[in-house]
């Protein structure tokens, strides 16, 4: 290559353009993915990562004294302290109490209101409505309604000459008034879920089936049931999951009493951290419950893969 030439093509290299096709996509889908991405490192990843470095510590939040310890909170919690194992099982009948009630209803109601009649747009929001109004407030009322003779639940009840307990002060009520409350609360979010997911199956394969002289039982159960298996994965992991995360309930309505009969892991890390001030205790309990509810997803997971194959 003569002189002349080698200097024609670094000029014609100089000239190629830094940005090319290929980068400048990759640079906008980076642009587009950016707001998120920096929200679940602020917001998820970071905290994360903090917790689980307080929770190597014996941190309190008054003094501001920290100190390594290892897993020693982990240790603790786990073979130590009598009460960590009591919150795991409140937080376990919590759990078997919600889910299975709460599918069940949401599951009864969605094929009621699935097909078209009068009024059905209203009863849908009527049972929605709950699931957009404030815990807090849906807390309170409740609160009030469940007292003893003074609440309108006792009230009713006494009116056809039944005796109603203390819901909120007796050990063997309170869980199941919290757990009643809370499935009236959030029942109309699964309720929609179900509705959406009965809408999507072709009406050909319930006539069909009809044809063949199944009963409405046998519809139901050899050929809706098993298209409503994913919906039904779906609400079972978030309806799980939030049965774990329950916080607002608990504090509001019974404080974890009575007797610590309702004392979940949720609200008992909350006391650790905020009332006890133990920051490197109550990050460990939280690692815990992230595992134990990342263990009931996967578990949930292969047995539906499981059952579907």
């Amino acid at each position: 290559m003569t002189p002349s030439e080698k200097t024609t093509t670094m000029a014609h290299a100089s000239r190629v353009p830094w940005l090319t096709l290929r980068r400048k996509e990759a640079l906008e889908a980076w642009l587009f993915v950016s707001p998120t991405l920096i929200g679940f490192v602020i917001f998820f990843l970071g905290p994360l990562i903090a917790v689980g470095l307080y929770s190597l510590t014996e941190w309190n939040l008054l003094s501001q004294e920290s100190t390594f310890v290892g897993v020693a909170n982990f240790r603790d919690a786990l073979t130590v302290n009598p009460d960590f194992w009591h919150v795991v099982r409140n937080s376990a009948l919590f759990a078997l109490g919600l889910v299975p009630m709460n599918m069940a209803l949401a599951l009864m109601l969605a094929i009621a209101l699935s097909r078209p009649f009068f009024g059905v747009v209203f009863f849908r929001t009527i049972f929605f409505a709950p699931v957009i109004t404030s815990a807090v407030a849906w807390a309170i009322v409740w609160k009030f309604l469940l007292q003893g003779e003074a609440g309108a639940v006792n009230q009713l009840l006494a009116s056809i000459g039944i005796d109603g307990p203390n819901w909120l002060r007796e050990p063997n009520w309170a869980m199941f008034a919290v757990i009643v409350t809370r499935v009236i609360k959030m029942v109309g979010l699964n309720m929609i879920l179900y509705i959406a997911a009965l809408q999507a199956i072709p009406r050909d394969y319930e006539q069909a089936a009809q044809l063949e002289g199944a009963s409405r039982w046998q519809v139901f159960h050899m050929v809706i049931w098993p298209l409503l298996a994913p919906t039904t994965l779906i609400i079972m992991v978030i309806t799980t999951i939030g049965s774990f995360k329950v916080f607002d309930h608990i504090y509001l309505m019974t404080g974890g009493g009575p007797e610590n009969g309702t004392l979940v892991l949720a609200y008992y890390i909350y006391q650790q951290g905020f009332e006890f001030f133990n920051i490197g205790y109550a990050s460990a309990l939280a690692i815990i419950m992230f595992v134990i509810v990342l263990a009931l997803t996967i578990v949930q997971l292969i047995l539906r893969q499981k059952g579907s194959g």
